[in-house]
């Protein structure tokens, strides 16, 4: 069965991941880290994305990001991919692949779904155990977000820059937001989008997406589509029996 094509819009985030393949280790010294963020934040340049929240963990990374182009975001991922396994197949003296096939993405409303995603990556590392709070983690968006601190791979969004009138009180909204965990439902809500590939926003959100990109943006209702012919046929059936 062929793959069906993302769904991408410009101007529109995505949550991205991609994982280490069976979920092994892909980053080790510092150095890997580091190699990783400078070619993210070459692609970004490259390809026309903005970057809103990140982390680089051990076996995998997230990213929020808007492209500005169509192919944009899959540019940036083949980019940082390819550079990649060439450097840790030579640093580590190893072959084959690296990644565990594509990557996953959703596209999100930015009104609902930007800054509950961003904390959700931002706070990876505590869910993981490695760290105890956000921001003892060095390698994610949350020093820049919610702390003020420089990190070029970062660029605010929209609804980001709502949060107060000056910097300094937009950091402070969005460090006392992240004090407060993503709540287990929304946990499973921007899970199951990233990693089914569909839409993450509301009924009114995903019909805006549906006509822009003629597509249904979210799997249908189980049971079937009770609109269709099909599904009052089996129904008028059913109760016949």
């Amino acid at each position: 069965m062929a793959r069906l094509p993302r769904f991408v819009l410009p101007g529109y985030p995505q949550h991205v991941i991609q994982r280490g393949n069976n979920r092994q280790r892909i980053l080790f010294e510092e150095d890997d880290y580091w190699f990783i963020w400078e070619k993210l934040k070459a692609a970004t340049e490259k390809f026309q994305c903005s970057i809103h929240a990140y982390v680089l963990m051990p076996n995998h990374f997230h990213l929020l990001l808007t492209p500005h182009q169509d192919n944009g975001i899959g540019k940036l991922m083949q980019y940082v991919g390819r550079y990649y396994v060439q450097y840790f197949n030579a640093r580590y003296e190893r072959t084959g692949t690296l990644w565990e096939g594509r990557y996953r993405a959703t596209l999100l409303d930015p009104k609902d779904y930007l800054l509950p995603v961003s904390l959700y990556i931002e706070s990876n590392a505590v869910r993981a155990g490695l760290v105890d709070h956000p921001a003892d983690y060095g390698w994610s968006s949350h020093g820049a977000n919610a702390l003020g601190e420089d990190d070029p791979l970062t660029t605010p969004h929209a609804e980001y820059n709502r949060l107060g009138r000056s910097m300094k009180a937009r950091r402070e909204h969005y460090a006392r937001l992240a004090e407060t965990p993503v709540s287990e439902p929304l946990l499973g809500r921007i899970r199951d989008s990233t990693n089914k590939a569909w839409v993450l926003g509301d009924d009114a959100f995903c019909t805006r997406i549906a006509s822009a990109l003629n597509r249904r943006p979210q799997p249908r209702p189980r049971g079937g589509d009770r609109r269709s012919a099909a599904y009052r046929r089996r129904a008028a059936a059913a109760a016949m029996q």
